[in-house]
């Protein structure tokens, strides 16, 4: 996949275009990403042993892989791959032509 759990992304549609954030969590098999302090939604929960006070808690949701774009030195970029003189497979940033996973 071209974008990995802890790769910097900005989202490119929908209501959160333009936010900058971490991906916290990948899901390869529905192609979601959770991106660190975007698309909040509110969820309701009982009382429990570990939320006493119960209420409205705000987390991160989900959001599909093509509402996302990956932030290489600071600008959004397309990804490749190459392959290096040792066989090792290796994303790059199409925009500068630099090495992502090195």
């Amino acid at each position: 996949m071209k974008i990995k759990a802890g790769d910097m992304v900005e989202v490119i549609s929908g209501d959160d275009k333009g936010k900058q954030g971490k991906v916290l969590n990948f899901n390869p098999k529905s192609q979601r990403v959770v991106i660190e302090g975007v698309n909040f939604i509110k969820r309701h929960s009982k009382p429990s042993q570990q939320n006493q006070q119960g209420g409205i808690i705000e987390r991160e949701a989900s959001l599909h892989i093509s509402s996302v774009m990956l932030v290489a030195s600071g600008k959004k970029t397309k990804v490749g791959y190459r392959f290096l003189d040792n066989g090792k497979k290796v994303r790059f940033s199409k925009k500068t032509n630099e090495d992502i996973d090195s």
